[in-house]
């Protein structure tokens, strides 16, 4: 399939014409789960840097600033070790169902590679693939990216011709998704209570929602421009509109235990969407604010007395979750004097894993959008990533499958 205006890049016929959602059954030889990929040793880290920011000139010297955060984990990254178990979830889930789909994996950043999954995938036959990103969110490094991959290791692969391949919509508002992060929030709310005599949950806990930061301009090209989303995007707006969906149905829940009965009336906790993870320039402008930054400066000295912090951009407790979160964030909120408890991402949670599979059963079965379950009114997101979404600003728009070019 070319990549002309209007026709989607290596797709399968019911997608290759760019419909925003595929509602023609298509029949998938095998799922692909798409993983960013991290380091299983101390002689991985800097050969897996480098491969994170290929392109971009960035010294060893440099490189060995964020190689300490994997050093401190004897040089491994979780991430790989989850996506194993994250597909066996994924193969179990399907074998219950009676669903005979195998499972590929492979890493953008690291092995297994992607290139290893579509070779494999050439081998045993499989011509229709289903990709599945680890990223529930918009934005070019979350999506654009992982398509633009799968394009350039098809073309590089020569399975360009051979192999179609398909992906599920963004799924940041899909119940499986949201889930695992209501039971956190409500259960770690709770304990909050428990373990802060007194506490006034409306003006003394604060709810931080924490996600990924990345530059300014790229979250403005998140999402396609006529959905009219705001300076930082489809990116920024999903996220708080998954925040807010998550505390109010986590408020609803910790009012209906009998234990909490008393606080019937009273205002939820307040909450806030904070960013981590920085890696740019200082000079370049990143969505604000810092998750640390604004416990020091917003929260410093006034009434707040615990905080929850709830990992919301993130499927696993890979690197960002473990160092930033659980190791700085903490420390930042220790050193305040705050109660704090990270929350839990969805990992393998039961209601995530399902969710995946039915993801990949709205594709197989053409389900009609209006069928679609989603739990904020930006959402269902779209099957085929329309023109012009999610740019990348700083190296421009590359081949990409599974959207309409550019």
């Amino acid at each position: 399939m070319t990549n002309g205006q209007g026709k989607v890049l290596a797709a399968t016929a019911a997608a290759a014409d760019g419909p925003e959602h595929v509602e023609v059954p298509t029949a998938y030889d095998a799922i692909l789960l798409a993983g960013f990929g991290g380091p299983e040793g101390q002689d991985d880290v800097i050969p897996f840097l480098r491969n994170v920011t290929r392109g971009r000139g960035i010294p060893d010297e440099r490189l060995e600033e964020v190689a300490h955060h994997y050093r401190h984990f004897g040089g491994v990254s979780p991430i790989n070790a989850q996506n194993r178990v994250l597909k066996a979830a994924l193969e179990g889930e399907l074998a219950k169902r009676g669903i005979d789909m195998p499972v590929l994996w492979g890493n953008r950043n690291w092995a297994p590679y992607l290139e290893e999954a579509f070779t494999e995938a050439a081998d045993k036959g499989y011509t229709k693939l289903i990709a599945i990103a680890t990223s529930a969110y918009s934005s070019f490094s979350s999506c654009r990216q992982y398509r633009e991959d799968y394009a350039r290791v098809l073309t590089e692969t020569g399975l360009i011709d051979t192999i179609q391949v398909d992906k599920v919509r963004q799924f940041f508002d899909h119940p499986g998704f949201v889930r695992p992060f209501v039971d956190g929030v409500r259960d770690g709310m709770a304990r909050a209570i428990r373990e802060n005599e007194g506490l006034d949950v409306a003006t003394e806990l604060r709810i931080l929602f924490s996600t990924h930061s990345i530059p300014s301009t790229d979250a403005a090209k998140s999402g396609p421009d006529y959905r009219g989303f705001d300076e930082h995007g489809a990116y920024e707006a999903q996220h708080l509109a998954v925040g807010e969906v998550v505390l109010e149905q986590a408020w609803t829940e910790l009012l209906e235990q009998p234990e909490f009965a008393h606080l019937q009336g009273t205002s939820k906790p307040a909450w806030k969407l904070v960013y981590q993870s920085r890696s740019g320039p200082p000079t370049q402008p990143w969505l604000e604010p810092d998750i640390n930054d604004y416990m020091n400066e917003e929260l410093e000295g006034g009434p707040t007395r615990a905080v929850l912090i709830v990992p919301l951009g993130f499927v696993s407790d890979h690197m960002e979750v473990m160092w930033d979160l659980d190791e700085e964030a903490t420390e930042t909120a220790g050193e305040l004097g705050f109660w704090s408890l990270r929350t839990q991402t969805p990992g393998v949670d039961p209601a995530y894993v399902a969710g995946l599979v039915d993801l990949v059963l709205e594709r197989v079965n053409g389900t009609p959008t209006s069928e679609r379950p989603h739990l904020t009114d930006i959402g269902p997101w779209y099957d085929v990533c329309r023109p012009g979404c999610c740019e990348n600003v700083r190296a421009g728009f590359k081949p990409a499958a599974a959207g309409v070019a550019p």
